[in-house]
Formats: C-alpha cells, structure tokens, sequence
C-alpha cells in the first residue's frame, strides 16, 4: 500500500494574472546596479526575507550549497574595492584599444556605495562524496548557488532593492580578507541597496556595450542549428 510522502502534496495551478504580472514585471525590470545606490541601511527584516527567498532556491540533491557572508563595514568594503580595483585594471587592458575607454568609463562603484555586500559561497563538499543528481555534471552544486542568487535577485527587486553582481577580483584576495576556507567557491559578490531609478533597459545596452540578442536566433526544434519555422 502506498503512503503519502511526508509533507503531502499541495494543490498546483496557475497563478491569477496580477500575479503573474508581477513575477514577469520582476523578471523584466530587473537590473545590475553598478552606481544607483542609496545610502539607507537596509532593515534587519527585509534582509532575512531576501536571504530567505535565496534559500528557498532549487539544489542538486538538496544539498544546499550555499552560504551568505554579510558585509556593512565601511573597512571591509574597502579592502574588497582595493581588491576589485586592482582586477579591474587588469581586465581594462585586456580589451582592444577602442573599447577600453568605454569599459573604463563605466562606473563600478556599488562595493563602497551600497550600504550591504553579500559574499555567496558554494561548499562543493557539503552532501559528501556523492551527491544525487551531481554525479555525472560536478558543476551542479555551483549551478543550484547561481539559483539562489537569482531567487535574491528577483525578490530585492519586488522590494525596491537595487542588486549589483561584482565578478572582477581574484578569489584569494577575497577569501583572506574574509577569512573562507580554502575549499569554499566564491560564486558572487552582491551589492545590494534601495535604488529610486534604474535603466530602463540594461546599462551595457544603453551605454551601447552590447545589444539583446533576438529569441528567435537563440531557439532550436528537435537539435542543434534547426529554426523554429513559427520563429
């Protein structure tokens, strides 16, 4: 006889047009902040709200990867704007001379601006050896901590809360600033603060850095290369 699997199963269905509204609206309007930020601190609630819609994200195996380092201090910030800073004139030149000056005028300036930073980190050890549904794609814990950071993304933008993603430093810098293990990943460095304004469309595609690429050239039926004859 079979038994009902703990916790049941709840009802499914879609969700009524406001709502859904609201999550396309999310999905849409949401942007990378790079200089936007206000300095009000962010409360102690909203916070816990976002880290816990970051937790409710999906995992390989459940093993939940993740872990969320807070940062308000003006000192720690700083270190990680020197690190970052440093990162970045290297990555300047490693584009062509036309597109430096434009890669340089873009500000970058959330790590001191916004008033919290939130280092996510994944434990590639966490669940064990062997981890159900990362057996034969390692890189699955890494992809569930990208989830999380999405599911935060979205719902700061519900909140008004502007997010920032910072991928320029070298991992060693920061891990010593903060102290993390050895074996624990960097995935992102999030900037996070209340904005009153962002772009309409992506910064890089305002500031002319690069352009949305077309759905319908991204979409293939049945295998690769095969157009969508709708599209």
């Amino acid at each position: 006889m079979l038994t009902e699997p703990k916790g049941g199963l709840a009802t499914a269905g879609a969700f009524s047009r406001q709502e859904r509204e609201a999550v396309y609206r999310a999905i849409e309007t949401r942007r990378d902040v790079r200089d936007e930020f206000l300095p009000e601190p962010l409360p102690d609630d909203l916070v816990k709200r976002l880290l816990a819609a970051a937790h409710n994200a999906p995992s390989v195996g459940f093993m939940q990867p993740w872990n969320f380092v807070l940062v308000r201090g003006a000192e720690t910030r700083e270190r990680v704007w020197q690190a970052f800073r440093r990162a970045n004139d290297e990555a300047a030149s490693m584009f062509a001379a036309e597109q430096q000056g434009k890669y340089r005028s873009l500000k970058l300036e959330g790590i001191r601006k916004a008033p919290l930073s939130i280092c996510v980190t994944c434990d590639r050890t966490r669940g064990g050896a062997v981890v159900l549904g990362r057996t034969h794609n390692p890189q699955m814990d890494v992809y569930s901590t990208v989830c999380a950071v999405q599911n935060l993304w979205l719902a700061a933008r519900a909140e008004g809360v502007g997010v920032g993603w910072v991928s320029i430093f070298h991992e060693e810098e920061i891990k010593a600033i903060l102290g993390i293990p050895d074996h624990i990943e960097i995935v992102a460095w999030l900037c996070l603060g209340y904005v009153d304004r962002l772009y309409q469309q992506p910064e890089l595609a305002v500031k002319g850095w690069r352009q949305r690429l077309p759905l319908e050239e991204l979409v293939f039926e049945e295998g690769w290369g095969n157009c969508s004859e709708s599209s």
